[in-house]
């Protein structure tokens, strides 16, 4: 049985995580860590070609040059997102080297991977650590994986390997454009999906790294977005994807009526609280509502000739559009979520690359998170504390990934537009199933019966005291939708055993998720 334990927000949460110490979260802000950062073994160019050519012809050989062997970590990144054909590929070829218990690393897992359920079933992956969508969830949560899972945002994530809490024997990195010394790039190419900043700290830290290109190009690649220094081999494939999958069913603007109006709440909001000014920033998540919500400010900063300083990505057409028509002088791009944004990061000089480094490493000296003015996210669940949830349903199934959720939570004003209920069944409880943001760091709820800001925010409340905005206690709005859905929703029947770890931006277990069914 799992050791747990009362965490400063009163989750149990476990003090060992397969086999290694594990720190309850001790609330916001209140971990410092110690030691140095974790480095990469020393190398020696007298190992390497001095021709520069390190291309080997298989995945599968490659694998076997790394000395792959069972318990080791493999990493992979997401930046092909659903069109992923890598990550398939790299454990493929480990199943046929007859490798078991391998830890799967990824900066997120999606429909696409569903074939590694059955690599965990034959013991070729022990457990997944990663933001997991879809049918991989579901099977952690059915208590089918024979590790306990762990999901990190994406600035977690970065932290992890940074600070040695996670080591990466083996990195597989998909560049949609390298050469043969190593250098890569994800803004070109056949396969192109935008940058490949997901796999920085991959690169810099793993013991070995492979990158797998469908294009290779006479060196240099430029401009490199991991450098071929880092790179031990390099391997050609056929195709490392389908790039045109970086488009996911929610990056599209929504047409629900609700949403429009929770859209269009939200840009009132952000203009009657002083934050839509000359030389903003803002950060808007690739969800229908969020994308409506950009829409909806893109027109008030036109109509105002108003110009943002800066625009956090996400990238999408969207904001592709709001640059190259002069409302903002830069995207900072940490995941390009459509081909505009690909085009976009190739042909225009504002158009930045990120990376969860800069833009969300907690264990850094500061990162971009804190400088936006106001981001804007969604979420699973809401409580009457503000507390939030974006891994879990209300029936306990873990479904989606933190991805940089968490680390947003920094900014100046975040803000949490999201539906009062989804299928007749309340968004806004008593208490979220799985606690994945503290409601301290949430400022304000818009619904489609009205915005509820955190009693904590005295400066919001003064400042739209007298707004015409339909301004309510969560609470109350709470309770109207349950009389219209017929009551609370019903608390989902857990086990004990403790399937996933919730970490927070520090490290720290904020909350865990718990076994459903069977």
């Amino acid at each position: 049985m799992t050791k747990l334990v009362n965490n400063a927000v009163g989750r149990l949460v476990p003090t060992e995580i397969n086999g290694q110490e594990a720190i309850p979260f001790q609330g916001v802000g209140k971990y410092r860590p110690e030691g140095r950062k974790y480095g990469a073994p020393i190398r020696s160019c007298a190992d390497y070609p001095a021709d520069g050519d390190k291309t080997v012809a298989t995945i599968k050989e490659a694998l076997v040059n790394a000395g792959l062997c069972d318990g080791m970590t493999i990493s992979t990144h997401h930046h092909l997102r659903n069109g992923d054909y890598v990550a398939n590929a790299v454990f493929a070829a480990a199943a046929e080297l007859g490798v078991k218990d391998l830890r799967w690393f990824p900066s997120a897992s999606f429909p696409c991977h569903t074939g590694m359920i059955d690599l965990m079933e034959s013991g070729v992956i022990h457990h997944i650590e990663g933001s997991m969508n879809g049918p991989l969830g579901d099977y952690c949560t059915r208590g089918k994986m024979k590790g306990m899972a762990v999901l990190r945002s994406h600035g977690g994530r970065y932290q992890a390997v940074q600070d040695g809490e996670v080591k990466i024997d083996i990195a597989v990195i998909a560049a949609p454009c390298a050469d043969s010394f190593g250098n890569a790039t994800g803004d070109r190419g056949p396969t192109a999906c935008g940058l490949l900043g997901f796999a920085l700290a991959d690169s810099e830290y793993a013991d070995h790294v492979i990158a797998v290109t469908d294009n290779l190009v006479p060196f240099p690649c430029v401009p490199w977005q991991i450098q071929g220094n880092n790179v031990d081999q390099v391997v050609v494939m056929d195709s490392i994807g389908d790039a045109g999958k970086i488009i996911s069913g929610t990056t599209k603007i929504t047409k629900s009526p609700d949403r429009l109006l929770i859209a269009e709440m939200t840009a009132r909001f952000c203009d009657e609280a002083g934050i839509v000014r000359d030389g903003f920033s803002f950060q808007a998540g690739a969800g229908g509502t969020a994308l409506s919500f950009a829409l909806f400010l893109r027109d008030m900063m036109r109509e105002r000739n108003i110009k943002a300083r800066f625009v956090r990505g996400g990238s999408t057409q969207y904001l592709v559009d709001m640059l190259e028509d002069g409302l903002t002088e830069y995207i900072l791009d940490g995941q390009t979520f459509d081909l505009e944004g690909v085009r976009s990061m190739r042909e225009n000089s504002g158009h930045l690359n990120t990376s969860p480094f800069t833009s969300y490493n907690w264990h850094g000296k500061g990162n971009f998170a804190s400088l936006l003015d106001v981001v804007v996210l969604g979420a699973t669940e809401v409580d009457v504390n503000f507390n939030a949830n974006v891994v879990t349903h209300s029936d306990g199934r873990l479904l989606h990934g933190i991805g940089g959720w968490q680390n947003c939570l920094a900014s100046k004003c975040t803000i949490l537009p999201i539906p009062s209920f989804r299928d007749r069944i309340p968004v806004l409880v008593d208490e979220v199933t799985t606690l994945c943001g503290p409601g301290e760091l949430i400022d304000v709820i818009v619904t489609e019966r009205g915005i509820a800001i955190n009693p904590l925010r005295r400066d919001l409340l003064e400042q739209l005291r007298c707004s015409s905005l339909p301004i309510r206690p969560i609470a109350e709005i709470k309770g109207e939708v349950e009389e219209i859905c017929g009551g609370a929703a019903d608390k989902p029947e857990l086990g004990d055993k403790v399937v996933a770890a919730i970490k927070w931006i520090d490290g720290t277990v904020i909350d865990c998720v718990r076994q459903v069914g069977s």
